[in-house]
């Protein structure tokens, strides 16, 4: 797969992937209309870099990556020692949510809650200047942080488009981003979801909303089959007040389905 640098608004993206010679699949589109929600979906077939794209317009837009910037954070905080391994425990504060949260975390157990309270955490420890750095050295989205260092992936300031977020999984999964290798690994083990002998599903999910407080959602991701890794990232959007919650996980799950993946064959 050729990377190169492709111009989004006035900015320059180091992890965007080439998409002007996408295939477009409209035939995926039935699964957001099931739900009544708008989006997109893009895949790379890493044997021949392959890109299919489902709603090119929203690919190459960028969003407010809430919970996926969970990735870039845990990258950070492991890199420079913030976080000294996937199995460092930062300890609950006390304070009481709705969600199942009330609890110690470690990085592992964190992903799989979408734990952010934890990562909060993480980005205070890691300091805003810090972060800034690293965000502008891997050209990170918009690169775009407000005030507050611990919620500026949830506030609209940070933005990323699905086809940057395909870009930087790529770079994750090859270890070609200019971190430890053994930094990266203990990413790409936290995002695994699903690992049997037919297949090896890999993402984050996360749920947000975009400047006009609607509702947004993501997948970002790999599945491997028959050793062939496959990136693939969605985004789904509401114009209306919605609960998203699994979504765009469910959409996802259906494209995957349709595509084949799933039974050990690809």
């Amino acid at each position: 797969m050729r990377y190169f640098f492709i111009l989004l608004t006035i900015s320059i993206s180091f992890f965007s992937c080439s998409v002007n010679k996408a295939k477009i699949d409209n035939s995926v589109k039935k699964y957001f209309d099931a739900q009544n929600v708008d989006g997109c979906f893009t895949m790379l077939r890493n044997t021949d870099g392959e890109i299919t794209v489902y709603n090119m317009a929203l690919d190459t837009q960028r969003f407010q990556p809430s919970s996926t910037f969970n990735m870039f954070n845990s990258l950070v905080a492991l890199q420079t020692g913030k976080v000294t391994g996937d199995d460092m425990v930062i300890r609950w504060d006390g304070i009481k949510r709705q969600n199942n949260w009330n609890r110690n975390f470690d990085l592992k157990s964190a992903f799989k809650s979408n734990a952010t309270p934890y990562f909060q955490e993480v980005a205070r420890r890691i300091g805003k200047d810090t972060m800034q750095h690293w965000m502008d050295s891997l050209s990170y989205g918009n690169k775009m942080m407000s005030a507050s260092v611990d919620s500026f992936w949830m506030d609209n300031s940070l933005k990323i488009s699905p086809d940057e977020q395909l870009g930087l999984l790529k770079k994750l999964y090859f270890d070609q981003l200019p971190l430890r290798k053994s930094v990266m690994q203990s990413v790409r083990d936290a995002m695994v979801q699903v690992d049997n002998t037919a297949y090896k599903l890999s993402y984050i999910s996360a749920n947000g909303n975009n400047a006009a407080q609607l509702p947004l959602g993501w997948v970002i991701g790999w599945i491997e089959e028959n050793r062939h890794v496959y990136f693939f990232v969605t985004l789904v959007k509401s114009d209306r007040a919605k609960d998203l919650s699994s979504i765009q996980v469910d959409i996802t799950k259906d494209i995957l389905k349709q595509y084949g993946f799933f039974e050990g064959k690809m």
